[in-house]
């Protein structure tokens, strides 16, 4: 399934979710369902702004943006990031307020079960959203996906809760709980956050698809062939790596050509979606940078 397609579901499902939590928070007057309502509300409106960030993301290559538009994407991460952190002041602020002036609750039975089905239907489109996040390298699609698991638990968190309050009576849990869950999703809104920063920031591959990038070329490495300065940086969707290949300074352009022709699409074959570049030197040439070089 599609990204879009995926994150049009997630809309759906956030609409759906706000309806039966907003619904349940009218009926039991409860500032923890209130809480996880809001939780809800930043579902949608990151799905929304997630859709418009993956559209702009897979517009191909132009003038002004020779490497693509994929880092869009890391804009949604961090936006839905910034949307948590508001939602989790405005629950704090409002079971502050009814920690002091605690009141009744009121059908909680039709309120519980309400969360209950809408935390199915987040559990359901969560897991497919990460699973498609993997297999497409969305960032977007997985700070959706994990905005969805959070609010999932956190509807767990608020129904046990409330079971509680049914149970013993004690009206200041309602409150304590809301908290709790704000607290939560604050963690979880800056990592979203974080995790925005370090992609915009040019982060290198994740290890397992380095660890492919150094086998495959370990394979083309020989006494007479040597690679180094293997730089990777990741962009959203596109992986990028950027690399000397060292060889005999008696073999023709030709032949170096087709070599490196050779190791660029043995490296994207391993790699789906790394573009290679590869620039050649003789053997007895080196080039000097600040960093460190990092040899096969």
């Amino acid at each position: 399934m599609q990204v879009q397609t995926l994150l049009k579901l997630s809309v759906v499902a956030a609409v759906a979710t706000i309806a039966m939590k907003t619904t349940a928070w009218w009926i039991t007057d409860s500032v923890g369902l209130l809480s996880d309502a809001m939780e809800s509300f930043v579902n949608l409106a990151s799905a929304l702004f997630a859709i418009l960030m993956v559209t702009i993301a897979q517009r191909p290559a132009d003038d002004d943006h020779p490497f693509g538009h994929s880092k869009a994407e890391y804009f949604s991460s961090g936006f839905e990031g910034l949307l948590i952190v508001a939602a989790a002041a405005g629950i704090i602020w409002a079971a502050v307020q009814r920690l002091f002036h605690p009141q009744a609750l009121q059908a909680l039975g039709w309120g519980l079960a309400l969360a209950v089905l809408s935390s199915m239907l987040n559990a359901a489109l969560a897991r497919r959203m990460m699973a498609a996040s993997i297999e497409h390298r969305s960032i977007a699609l997985e700070a959706d996906a994990r905005h969805l698991y959070t609010d999932v638990w956190t509807s767990a968190g608020v129904v046990i809760g409330l079971g509680l309050v049914q149970m013993t009576g004690w009206l200041w849990l309602d409150p304590l709980l809301a908290i709790g869950v704000a607290l939560n999703i604050l963690r979880e809104g800056a990592r979203l956050a974080w995790r925005s920063v370090e992609g915009l920031m040019d982060a290198a591959v994740e290890p397992a698809e380095r660890s492919k990038i150094d086998l495959t070329l370990a394979q083309f490495a020989h006494g007479a062939i040597r690679f180094d300065h293997i730089n990777t940086r990741r962009a959203g969707r596109r992986l990028f790596v950027d690399m000397h290949m060292h060889m005999p300074s008696n073999w023709s352009l030709g032949r170096a050509a087709a070599l490196r022709k050779s190791v660029e699409q043995a490296l994207m074959s391993e790699v789906p979606g790394l573009r290679a570049s590869i620039q050649l030197l003789p053997m007895n040439v080196e080039a000097h940078f600040d960093d460190a070089a990092d040899s096969l």
